[in-house]
């Protein structure tokens, strides 16, 4: 059974003015479950993820002012963000579901977090809606229990992972691919493993045969023993800040070659869903819906 890590805080840790960015994360699994794709109990509540656990990729001093609510306003600015308790309890708890969604990827060969994909947090601070990068903290998570020795991070958000591209730069266990608008967000792009910057205007056919190019030969060399998939739906023409064509069925096309690509080479995949911004909120809920539908297709 294909298992997707759910809280309801997923979706309500901030003041009102500010939840847009959240709802989708309420309104995905209940789509799922309203039209069958899921049945309750596909869906797992994480619980939070422990200091020490944290602490594999994050600054103790940072840790601290996150637990005891001390950023300075120019650091939430940065993150986009007001803190509060409920917020960094989010955090926490979603950096447990990715860890927890990679015991039931080695058993069922794919598990999903509903929210995640937080590339933009570094080892001393948060960015870009981020604050605790939870696929660096999982992969770290997995080194240092030694439950796999190779790693690759597929980061297809139409911004650059620059906090996951840093906080891996050192380490060849962990082979970073970021696959991202080259114009945008973040504007300071560090340098991943492997970049392919894309042109303001790139549209589905260019999108997905860059894809095509590149996943397979990096699985090829890199071997890896798991991989993250950072399934943002930013790159769709109706995104606000994305700056990409890509249609909407063109990006579940990347979703089930992604899939069909690692269940072909036995790799077990973690997902988190990264970003998406279209005006229309049921166009942002249907596209993350979509990397559940192919996941489950190709997986149960």
């Amino acid at each position: 059974m294909v298992k997707i890590a759910y809280n309801s805080i997923y979706a309500h840790p901030l003041p009102e003015g500010h939840r847009f960015p959240m709802i989708k994360y309420e309104l995905i699994p209940a789509q799922l479950l309203h039209e069958g794709s899921i049945i309750q109990d596909n869906l797992f509540s994480p619980n939070i993820c422990d200091s020490e656990t944290i602490l594999l990729t994050h600054d103790a001093t940072y840790l601290d002012k996150l637990m005891q609510q001390t950023l300075t306003a120019s650091e939430q600015r940065k993150i986009g963000f007001p803190q509060s308790p409920m917020l960094t309890k989010r955090e926490l708890m979603i950096t447990q579901g990715t860890i927890d969604c990679c015991h039931y990827a080695f058993k069922n060969g794919v598990a999903l977090n509903v929210a995640g994909g937080t590339h933009h947090a570094f080892a001393d601070r948060g960015e870009g809606f981020c604050m605790l990068n939870d696929m660096a903290v999982a992969s770290n998570y997995l080194l240092h229990h030694q439950l796999v020795e190779k790693i690759l991070i597929i980061d297809l958000d139409v911004h650059q992972g620059n906090g996951t591209a840093k906080l891996f730069e050192n380490n060849p266990a962990v082979f970073t691919f970021s696959m991202h608008g080259q114009h945008n967000y973040p504007f300071h792009k560090e340098k991943s493993d492997l970049d392919v910057g894309l042109t303001d205007g790139c549209d589905t056919d260019t999108y997905l045969n860059l894809l095509y190019q590149h996943l397979p030969e990096l699985i090829t060399t890199i071997q890896p023993d798991i991989a993250f998939y950072l399934s943002g739906v930013d790159i769709l023409e109706t995104d606000k800040f994305g700056k990409l064509k890509v249609t909407l069925e063109g990006c579940r096309q990347r979703d089930a070659y992604v899939f069909n690509t690692l269940y072909k080479h036995q790799i077990p995949v973690v997902v988190a869903m990264g970003g998406g911004y279209s005006p229309d909120v049921k166009t942002i809920v249907e596209a993350h819906c979509n990397t559940y539908r192919e996941a489950i297709s190709i997986y149960s």
